[in-house]
This record gives C-alpha cells, sequence and structure tokens, in this order.
C-alpha cells in the first residue's frame, strides 16, 4: 500500500519538550509515509539536547525564515493570485478569524503571509496532508494553508490550556474546517465538544500520544529512595508541592533524594527556594535532557512525582510508567484514563501537600506497592500508549479521509472490540 506523503507543522520543532512529535514523525515515516517536517520558528539551541534533535532541525523547514526572504514570499503568493477567488477567501477568512484589537489582526495576517509560503513548499514537495500539533497560532498558519491550497489538514489538540482561550484561537472553525481532529484524551475531546458545531462530532477522534516501551527498560529491584520529575519549572508543574513534600520527609527519610530533570521560567525561584531551606543535598536541578538521558534516570528511580495543577495526558508518566517506575500524580484533565488510582499509580488532589506528602510517604515505604504499581503501569502503556500502534491510528485516519471511505471511529476497531 503506498502511503501518502505527509507534513508535520508546529510553532517550534523540535524541542525537547516535545519529544511524543519526534516520535510520532519516526513512526510515520517506519510505516513508509515521508514526512516534511515543518517549524513556523527556529528551534532553540537549548532544546537540540540530542543527536536525534539535531538530525531532526537540520532537515526541517523554517517557515519564517523563508518568509524573511521577500522574492520567495511573493513568488509565493503571487502563486496563489491566479485563483483570485480562493486567495481573496483565504485572506478573509484571516480577519475574520482574526482575535480582537489591531495586535490580533496584524498577526493573522502575518499568519496568512506565512499560510502562503507554506502552502507553496507543501506543493512543490509532492505533499498531500498537513498535520499540525499544538492547535495555537501554526494550526492558524495550517488552516490558511489549508483555504489557500488544495491540501488536506488535520491537527492534535491537547489541552490544557487552550481551552481558556478557545476563541482566541478560534477552535471551533478549525474543528469545522479540518479533515478530522486529533484529540489526546475523552476528556480532551469533550472539552472540544463544547466549541465545536454537533455536526463535526464524528471527525473528533481520540489518537493518544504514546511511547516506545520497548526504550524503556524495567528494573522491578530498585531499593533506593530516588524520586524524579520531568518537566517545565512553570508554574503549572507545581514543583513547590514537590518541595514542600520532600522538606516534610526529610528527617523520615534521611537517604531520600528529588532529581529534577527540565528547565523554564521558575528555576531560578525554586532554585533559591531549595537553598533557603537547605535542601541542596537532596534536591538536584539537572536542566534538559535527551531522550535516552531520561530513559537513564527512570531506570535508577524509585518513585515518579507530578504536582501538575493543569495537564493533558503527560507524556512523561507514560516514560515512568513504560519504565515500571510508580507514579503519583495529581487527579486532573484526561491523567485518570491513564494512571488508575490504587492500580498503577497514585492519585492525588490537585494543589493538596499534605495528600501528596501523605501519598509519596506510603511509595516510599512499600517496596510491594511501588513493584506492583509499576508492573500494571507498564501493560497500561504497553497496550494502549505504544507509539507505533498510534501512529498506525493516525495513518489510518490520514488514509482514510482521502479516500470516500466510510469514517472511522472514536478508536482502533480492534481496541474499540475489547
Amino acid at each position: 500500500m503506498t502511503r501518502p506523503k505527509i507534513a508535520y507543522l508546529t510553532g517550534e520543532y523540535p524541542r525537547a519538550s516535545d519529544t511524543f512529535i519526534q516520535r510520532e514523525v519516526a513512526n510515520l515515516r517506519t510505516l513508509g509515509h515521508d514526512v516534511l517536517t515543518c517549524s513556523i520558528r527556529t528551534t532553540g539551541a537549548e532544546h537540540l539536547v540530542g543527536p536525534e534533535q539535531r538530525e531532526e532541525h537540520a532537515r526541517t523547514f523554517k517557515v519564517l525564515d523563508t518568509v524573511k526572504n521577500p522574492m520567495t514570499t511573493v513568488k509565493a503568493h503571487l502563486r496563489w493570485m491566479t485563483s483570485p477567488g480562493r486567495y481573496l477567501s483565504a485572506l478573509g477568512l484571516a480577519w475574520r478569524t482574526a482575535p480582537k484589537g489591531i495586535k490580533g489582526r496584524l498577526y493573522n495576517l502575518i499568519y496568512f503571509v506565512e499560510a502562503g509560503v507554506l502552502a507553496a513548499k507543501l506543493a512543490d514537495e509532492g505533499v498531500t496532508h498537513l498535520h499540525n500539533h499544538i492547535a495555537k497560532a501554526s494550526c492558524t498558519v495550517a488552516m490558511l494553508a489549508g483555504a489557500l491550497s488544495d491540501i488536506r489538514w488535520s491537527f492534535t489538540i491537547h489541552g490544557p490550556d487552550i481551552f481558556f482561550e478557545p476563541h482566541h484561537w478560534r477552535i471551533d472553525e478549525k474543528a469545522a474546517r479540518a479533515a478530522f481532529v486529533a484529540c489526546i484524551s475523552h476528556f480532551c475531546r469533550s472539552q472540544l465538544m463544547c466549541f465545536a458545531d454537533s455536526r463535526h462530532w464524528d471527525r473528533l477522534h481520540i489518537v493518544h500520544c504514546g511511547v516506545d516501551p520497548a526504550r524503556y527498560a524495567p528494573n522491578p529491584d530498585r531499593e533506593g529512595l530516588t524520586a524524579l520529575f520531568v518537566g517545565r519549572m512553570a508554574g503549572v508543574k507545581g514543583v513547590p508541592i514537590l518541595i514542600e513534600a520532600i522538606a516534610q520527609l526529610a528527617e523520615k527519610y534521611p537517604d531520600l533524594t528529588l532529581r529534577l530533570v527540565g528547565d523554564g521560567p521558575d528555576r531560578t525561584e525554586l532554585e533559591a527556594e531549595v537553598a533557603k531551606r537547605g535542601l541542596q543535598n537532596r534536591i538536584v536541578f539537572l536542566g534538559y535532557r535527551s531522550q535516552t538521558e531520561v530513559a537513564e534516570e527512570l531506570a535508577r528511580t524509585d518513585v515518579f512525582v507530578l504536582p501538575s495543577f493543569a495537564e493533558g495526558v503527560p507524556v512523561v508518566l507514560m516514560e515512568a510508567m513504560a519504565s515500571q517506575v510508580p507514579v503519583l500524580t495529581t487527579r486532573i484533565a484526561g491523567v485518570p484514563e491513564l494512571v488508575e488510582n490504587g492500580v498503577s499509580g497514585q492519585l492525588v488532589p490537585p494543589g493538596d501537600v499534605s495528600a501528596f506528602a501523605d501519598a509519596l510517604d506510603t511509595l516510599l515505604s512499600d517496596g510491594g506497592l511501588r513493584q506492583r504499581y509499576g508492573a500494571a503501569g507498564r501493560a497500561k502503556v504497553v497496550t494502549e500508549y505504544d507509539a507505533a500502534q498510534e501512529a498506525q491510528w493516525l495513518s489510518e485516519l490520514i488514509m482514510s479521509y482521502a479516500s470516500s471511505e466510510v469514517r472511522p471511529g472514536l478508536r482502533p476497531v480492534a481496541e474499540a472490540a475489547t
């Protein structure tokens, strides 16, 4: 079976914090798709933490860099002006869907300029389907590129932040115009259904973000007292909850350490708080790490901790579970679809320091419980969050919507039957 050439578009690709997109692209290529990766902005050096990121960066089409060449930009738009009705309709769409105010209009006109250049590149490359991740500004560019050309397009919506500003990002219009939408969870799909016209609900499918379970080596013989956090150092991740929990348990567990992988705007403030509490020997800030390095950290971790206030379905939880590491996280959004409380991990109310510390205490004090949670967690990921299986499902959706076949269901038929 010949699979169509597709393009992937995000605001910034590749990024150290979005490795699941890179895995999805790699799996689609393995299936036989020729995938052109596109990025609106050029990725900062801080995200190119491993050879995989550097290789992807080198082969990715950078939209803004290309737009800066006036001759290329003018040539691209003259190409689409040969169909004046379609061109003006796409320009009207950019104007009509812009956020309120002069700034919003200006940004959407810039997105329109970017869309013309992107659409020309895709046409020259023989791309027949464009897929976007995140559904914000880069998705607006995808929508406008689709309006300018004949290319089909779709997007993956994650949340939670886009649902805080649904009208700003016009997710209703995007859901109406896209060939289909990939929602990362049932919860995410339900949030989009709040704003999408009910006529389009049957095109809202569930495609999990996933991991490669084989990449993460289970180590059931862990007997240490090491907790691991992986994520951005930003308010939404709840890192101060972790610091307080470690402080509360420090006396009971003299050998307890917390390792923090990631970076972000709050790192300096968090490091200062750790120093203020005299916990520098217990809490270690590691910065960004490559996928391989994260897997190595997980292999020597006893408990994975994520006290977030808002999430979609964190891929890092899947990575921990694939490593057979017990997880402690918060009962929010789509997380309970991945982590079953008391079976494959512990879920606590967000923002409750006492509950988090108590749950961490329970896990640290019971090696048998950690092993049971770890085994159940890996089984869950292998069955429902395998990146290769999810890429196969996404590929099926892309090919199905390229033909006149009956629309597929929410999830793959084999899974729906179980």
